[in-house]
């Protein structure tokens, strides 16, 4: 694992990058843009960012400048940032052929149900969105307080493999 400029670097990847990647990609960046670098992307993105997600997160605070549904091509490419760690945020992604990571960067999957996909109220849909968040922001909690530098390869998996498992 390499540190650049003395952050890691971290890939959020799903389907669209509209919901569940771009929020990981804001609470990271809010919660610890001091130690990591964040990013999101999909293998399939939509054309925009989901508005309940913006919503969401300028609700939370979050600064939503920049914030767009972007291709994992971007990351795979010569002259891309290195990934030290990536991580899939639905189960899609999860099945899909990843492009080869230069680096070798440390995986893990994290999948949670897709907001974007309830049907419902408006209501209904920004609760969906409510507890994706706080799903997410636990999980990057748990993971931003690791000792990364003194955990092994392996201990390190099993934990970011944990962390995916939390409700």
């Amino acid at each position: 694992m390499s540190i650049h400029s003395s952050q890691f670097t971290v890939l959020f990847l799903c389907t669209g990058n509209s919901a569940r990647s771009i929020l990981a990609e804001a609470i990271l960046t809010q919660l610890a843009g001091d130690r990591f670098q964040a990013y999101s992307a999909g293998s399939h993105p939509k054309s925009e960012v989901n508005p309940f997600a913006l919503d969401l997160l300028r609700q939370k605070g979050h600064d939503v400048t920049g914030l767009r549904s972007k291709s994992w091509t971007e990351f795979s490419r010569p002259g891309a940032p290195a990934m030290d760690f990536i991580f899939t945020v639905c189960d899609a992604a999860h099945r899909e052929s990843c492009p080869a990571w230069p680096g070798a960067p440390m995986t893990a999957h994290w999948g949670m149900a897709d907001p974007a996909a309830v049907i419902g109220t408006d209501a209904e849909k920004r609760i969906a969105f409510e507890r994706t968040y706080d799903l997410m922001r636990r999980r990057i909690q748990i993971y931003i307080n690791l000792p990364l530098g003194t955990l092994t390869k392996l201990s390190l998996l099993n934990s970011l493999t944990e962390i995916g498992r939390a409700a």
